[in-house]
């Protein structure tokens, strides 16, 4: 299983340039937390991008489900970045993996992992603290459920 979660809200870049997580996207990742705990969501680890963001959703995610994933920093998840590197990083991690990153990154990421290059057009859209869960069906994935914070 793999998950692809986006960051929560943060605060602008005018109030704090390295963009911190606000109350409102810690308020969001405390209910996506609710949420996903009856859904069995159990990662072994969870990677996360260097952005303060993400890796604050990240450190709330695991300390709200109280999980003992480990948080694995991870190049190449920078909202820009190119996704393609990442997807065969990914097809050869057997263990549940949750990804917690950023937009247009994780769209297109769930697009390649799910329709493959040749539909890379198609695009996810994710919401700020959803999960996507996806499963392996061979050489590509399928999608299973999303979260969003209510």
């Amino acid at each position: 299983m793999l998950y692809l979660m986006r960051h929560a809200d943060a605060v602008s870049d005018e109030i704090d340039v390295a963009r911190p997580l606000s109350s409102k996207g810690q308020a969001q990742v405390a209910r996506v937390c609710a949420l996903l705990h009856p859904q069995g969501f159990a990662p072994a680890e969870v990677w996360h991008s260097p952005l303060v963001r993400s890796r604050e959703t990240a450190a709330l995610l695991v300390a709200g489900l109280g999980l003992r994933a480990p948080l694995r920093l991870q190049p190449g998840m920078e909202p820009e970045d190119d996704p393609r590197r990442f997807a065969e990083r990914v097809a050869s991690e057997v263990r549940t993996i949750a990804v917690v990153g950023h937009e247009p990154f994780l769209g297109v990421l769930a697009s390649l992992l799910v329709h493959g290059p040749r539909l890379a057009s198609v695009y996810y859209p994710f919401p700020k603290a959803a999960v996507l869960a996806l499963q392996r069906a061979g050489t590509q994935w399928k999608s299973q459920w999303l979260v969003r914070s209510p």
